[in-house]
């Protein structure tokens, strides 16, 4: 597909590359060169219009017999040469300027058609060699009145006249030259901003995905190490009531901890959809609705100590002061906890937990989660995961102004978030 101002045009012949660097024929490289259906209405256009005027012209002098027999003669063909030279002045500008030169200087027929050729100098080739064709052009046609009329009385006007002529057309080969290049410049900088755009949006997809792998980690990890910490105590339970080591699990029993698993997989499932709701909307406000919030760590710990692990939770936020923070506040603290307490979970289950909520408004809030280390290496299967929780969950602190640690130290396992709380 074709682009900038040649786009959507049907094309005689494939059209020259936009930077010609390897043409030695003089054209300056910043110009684009072409061959289409327009450039070739141009020039005919153009050499009809050099024709008629050229004609005009020499009809005008000839009427008043300024003109030598000679130069009469010799007038309508290198008038001629000049109108034809001008089909090949987008190729070599140089060498049509060499051949209207004394075609110009002779010939008034010629005048239309070397206005074109002047302005195409300007046009097409680089500074140095339009100002010397220019210059050329200049000793030439400035003395050419004393030798047609072949007196010296006119040759101050003649002189400036041809002046005039000459600056007026290299001027306005200039002035298109400088518009050209100024469509172009505004050509590369409007590709350059739609690159720039495209990197933008492939930006912002790639940010997206890191939300959405980070939302899906904390969703999944809780919920799922709670169906696994059931279904490995139904396991667990069966083997021994097979072995006779221990009494067999009652219908009830079965049926329960089949309920329990079977609800926190619908809720995994559908938390993974609020999720998604929520990367997906629009706008730059959160629906709160879906956010989850630090008066939803009570059902967190409630869904823990159904699961059997042992959790001590204590808060000093006072309740009005919560309900003032901004969402993604609620949810990094909410986060903080839940990644705690799947971590007690799956690296030292059966140990006491204890997760507790300190600071107010201008003194910050710290969110500590603390657990027993296990005595001795795990024999049964751990929890898979990816062990990528703990950075996930440090660049999300760090988003929010500030600082995750953990330690492991006394036998105890603490892991502490310090996040910013404005004074009201």
């Amino acid at each position: 597909m074709a682009e900038g101002p040649l786009a959507g045009r049907p094309m005689c012949r494939p059209a020259r590359p936009a930077y010609p660097h390897l043409m030695t024929n003089g054209l300056d490289p910043a110009l684009p060169a072409g061959h289409t259906c327009r450039d070739r209405a141009v020039d005919a256009g153009l050499f009809c219009a050099a024709v008629f005027l050229g004609m005009v012209v020499l009809g005008v002098v000839k009427e008043q017999g300024d003109l030598p027999g000679w130069a009469a003669e010799l007038d309508p063909l290198l008038g001629l040469v000049a109108c034809c030279a001008l089909w090949w002045r987008r190729d070599f500008p140089l060498a049509v300027a060499l051949i209207g030169l004394p075609a110009v200087a002779l010939a008034t027929s010629a005048l239309p058609a070397g206005a074109m050729i002047v302005t195409n100098l300007a046009l097409r080739l680089r500074w140095r060699r339009a100002l010397l064709m220019l210059g050329a052009y200049v000793v030439c046609m400035v003395p050419s009145g004393l030798l047609l009329s072949g007196a010296a009385d006119d040759l101050w006007f003649d002189a400036a006249f041809s002046l005039a002529y000459l600056l007026a057309a290299f001027a306005s080969g200039n002035a298109l030259r400088s518009r050209r290049l100024l469509v172009e410049r505004l050509r590369v900088d409007a590709e350059r901003a739609r690159a720039e755009d495209e990197r933008r949006l492939a930006d912002a997809r790639r940010g997206e995905r890191q939300a959405i792998a980070r939302e899906m980690h904390d969703v999944l990890a809780h919920r799922i190490s709670l169906v696994s910490v059931h279904a490995g105590a139904l396991a667990y339970r069966t083997r021994q009531a097979e072995a006779g080591a221990g009494p067999a699990l009652s219908g009830a029993e079965v049926a329960e901890s089949a309920e329990v698993i079977r609800g926190n997989a619908h809720q995994a499932v559908e938390e993974l959809q609020e999720v998604l709701h929520l990367l997906r909307a629009e706008g730059d406000g959160e629906p709160v609705s879906l956010l989850p919030r630090i008066a939803d760590i009570d059902g967190l710990v409630a869904d823990a100590r159904a699961t059997g692990q042992p959790v001590d939770f204590r808060t000093e936020l006072a309740a009005d002061a919560v309900r003032d923070l901004r969402g993604q506040m609620h949810r990094t603290v909410y986060r903080v906890a839940q990644e705690g307490l799947t971590n007690a979970r799956k690296h030292a289950p059966g140990k006491p937990v204890s997760l507790r909520l300190t600071g107010g408004p201008g003194g910050g809030l710290t969110v500590e989660v603390r657990n027993g280390l296990p005595a001795a290496p795990r024999t049964e299967a751990a929890v898979p995961g990816t062990g990528g929780g703990l950075t996930g969950l440090a660049e999300r602190v760090r988003l929010d102004g500030g600082t995750l640690d953990h330690t492991a130290t006394d036998g105890a396992f603490t892991l502490r978030a310090r996040l910013p709380w404005p004074a009201r």
